[in-house]
């Protein structure tokens, strides 16, 4: 809590680092569609996530191969896009009058809220709520 010329700001950080590895890629498309992403453009996001499969090596055994159903790729150039659209759906919580603002970058966001009342239910009802 920081107080700055009589009023107060309370903040709560949250790290959405497991977050790349659960994004849902149907519910990511949607997302995409919503934003009128050119058809190539999709097509081609698509097929990066679509037959994407991987396997476990552990010491001299390797496992079966199997498919990846959730998450972005880490390390690549497009996933801090697509990390992005898939969780700019948080900003709906600043509407006006809510008192709560909201600052991402990549997997890490800061919300700042008037009161620590307020803070609380989004942090508890809102974001876990979107999160789940």
């Amino acid at each position: 809590m920081v107080s700055i010329m009589g009023y107060t700001a309370n903040l709560c950080t949250i790290d959405l680092t497991k977050t790349f590895d659960k994004v849902n890629h149907f519910a990511l498309y949607i997302k995409l569609m919503k934003r009128y992403v050119p058809v190539q453009i999709f097509e081609i996001i698509e097929n990066l996530f679509s037959g994407c499969c991987t396997c476990v090596k552990w010491g001299n055994s390797w496992s079966t191969e199997f498919q990846i159903e959730f998450g972005v790729r880490q390390g690549s150039v497009l996933s801090p896009f697509l990390f992005a659209t898939y969780v700019d759906d948080l900003c709906a919580l600043c509407k006006p009058g809510s008192n709560l603002y909201i600052i991402v970058y990549a997997d890490d966001i800061l919300l700042l809220a008037l009161t620590v009342t307020a803070l609380d239910m989004h942090v508890n009802v809102s974001l876990f709520g979107w999160i789940c």
